[in-house]
This record gives structure tokens, sequence and C-alpha cells, in this order.
């Protein structure tokens, strides 16, 4: 199996977005080394950088909206964020794949996230792929 960070909860609430999750096919021995980015599609360089916290095998972090405001200019009304976890050697696509459950794009529908002043807001969605992202729209 290809190693993945396996999402088991996504929590959209209070304009923050947590993930609960574990890692698939990786020893997560050096869990201090982890950590979760948010990265924009359609900006180069473009990289959020989040702390990962650790209960035993499983993984948790958290973010504030807010955090995507300084990207809200230029996005055209539509703008999507994809989601990793990373040691600085591998880089993991967070997801749910082990559930059985095919097209958790037209199943899982998350509430979005106003961003304050921003004009616009955050929501976690799946992809074709059954991977998890961010989409911003206005």
């Amino acid at each position: 199996m290809k190693p993945r960070a396996e999402v088991e909860e996504v929590w959209p609430r209070d304009g923050r977005i947590g993930v609960v999750g574990r890692l698939v096919g990786v020893d997560a021995r050096a869990a201090d080394a982890w950590r979760l980015t948010v990265t924009r599609r359609s900006g180069t360089g473009q990289v959020l950088s989040y702390d990962v916290e650790w209960d035993v095998d499983r993984f948790s972090c958290a973010w504030d909206v807010a955090d995507l405001a300084a990207y809200g200019d230029g996005f055209g009304g539509t703008d999507q964020w994809d989601l990793h976890l990373t040691d600085g050697a591998a880089k993991l696509r967070v997801g749910r794949r082990l559930d059985d459950i095919r097209g958790k794009k037209a199943i899982y529908v998350y509430p979005r996230q106003p961003v304050p002043g921003a004009g616009f807001g955050v929501r976690p969605y799946f992809t074709v792929e059954d991977n998890l992202s961010l989409e911003c729209r206005a």
C-alpha cells in the first residue's frame, strides 16, 4: 500500500478547521518532525505550515481559516488548497481511502467557515480521488 496520511475526522467550526488521522505505511516514530502543509494550487510557493500533535499513532492539527486571508486577492472567486503531511523527506497526501467509500466529494459536504473581513469562506472537501482539500469561495 502506498504510504499516506489517512483522515479519520474533519472538524470545520468556529472559524477553524481541524483534521485527525493516522499514518499508513510509514513509521511515525519521529513524530516531532511531521508538519501539515496547506499548498495553494494556483500559486507557486504559497504554502502554510502547521505543527502536528500526536497521540500514540494518531495525528491532529487545527488552524484558523483567517490564515488564508493574506491570499484572498486575485483568486477569481474560487481557489483550492491541498493538504499534505511532511517530515522533510516524505510528503504524504492527506485523504481517506480505507473506509471503502468511493466518491466522497458528492457524499461529504462540510460547512463553509467565513473568513472575517476577507469576503470569502473556506470549506474542506474531498477531491475526486478522495484526498482532502480546501476550497475558498467568495
